[in-house]
């Protein structure tokens, strides 16, 4: 079971959102879970599990608090090597992905692919649509992008470093700097990394341009432990803002928000008694860090 699991948060779209994509990108997307959390600060609440091309996602509909933006997008790889309609399929899912959406980068040709277009969609998440032959390791499908920005600008090369301190079975695998002559990118900074946490590829840059976003809560990245004793690691070790801290979600010192959870946790969510469910919930909103045993002990109603 994937590890780091994104996680989208819109204001009410989650389930239209999570039907778009799973009809969008076809083949091997699909539904997951759905579950209602009710009377919460936000009111009833959508959740969502769905898979694109077998990469998990998560969403959840809980309101207008945050707003999806690009510091955080999902690079897709359309390998001729892996599929033969790769250089098809990329030119349909932009059509699909550009409805209703904002252009960032239009789909051309560039000096690193063939083909690459970085597209939001209508509901404001960010994808980065690029043919390419992977030389060396296979790299996944779809890979979560950071890119560090204003006050964390220039902090890819350092953020990602800590990552891979951090998490289990992690390594580093590309960098390629900014050179001369690139104003305002400083020379030396990144202008792409890519580096493995829990087995799983994620990558990374940094941009000097003038945003209008920064790293937020619409788009987190939840690790599912094992037990309590693992949580409690990947907490100690991540979490940096304390008044970010509620309902298991945290905030690193890059300004990258987490959840920490377990695979047993979401085994409950989605057990379909929503009276229990309901008394999870009532329980995990008045926590910060989850305490597992009494989360069990709510769910059960004991």
């Amino acid at each position: 079971m994937q590890k780091i699991v994104p996680h989208l948060w819109y204001d009410k779209e989650a389930k239209e959102a999570a039907e778009f994509y799973v009809k969008t990108f076809g083949k091997d997307s699909k539904i997951t879970s759905t579950t209602v959390l009710k009377n919460t600060p936000s009111g009833d609440c959508d959740v969502m599990g769905f898979d694109i091309w077998g990469y998990s996602f998560m969403s959840i509909s809980a309101g207008p608090y945050f707003k999806l933006n690009p510091s955080i997008s999902f690079m897709v790889n359309f390998d001729p090597s892996q599929h033969d309609d790769a250089k098809e399929n990329i030119e349909r899912i932009w059509k699909e992905l550009s409805k209703g959406g904002k252009v960032r980068m239009p789909i051309d040709k560039y000096p690193f692919s063939e083909r690459y277009g970085w597209i939001e969609d209508k509901y404001g998440v960010s994808w980065q649509l690029i043919l390419t032959d992977p030389k060396g390791e296979e790299r996944p499908l779809i890979i979560p992008s950071l890119m560090f920005v204003g006050d964390v600008c220039g902090k890819a090369e350092e953020a990602t470093e800590f990552y891979v301190s951090v998490f289990k079975n992690s390594k580093r695998g590309e960098v390629m700097r900014y050179p001369a002559g690139m104003a305002p990118d400083k020379e030396g900074t990144v202008m792409f990394t890519d580096f493995k946490l829990e087995g799983q590829w994620f990558a990374a840059m940094d941009s000097a341009q003038k945003h209008d976003f920064a790293f937020n809560e619409a788009v987190s990245l939840l690790v599912r432990c094992e037990n309590q004793k693992e949580l409690d690691e990947y907490w100690d070790a991540l979490s940096a803002v304390p008044e970010a801290e509620q309902c298991g979600w945290l905030k690193d010192k890059y300004g990258v928000s987490w959840q920490i959870a377990t695979r047993e946790m979401e085994d409950m969510m989605n057990s379909g008694d929503q009276a229990a469910v309901d008394r999870l919930t009532q329980a995990f909103l008045q926590m910060k860090k989850f305490d597992i045993a009494e989360l069990e002990r709510a769910f059960k109603g004991k």
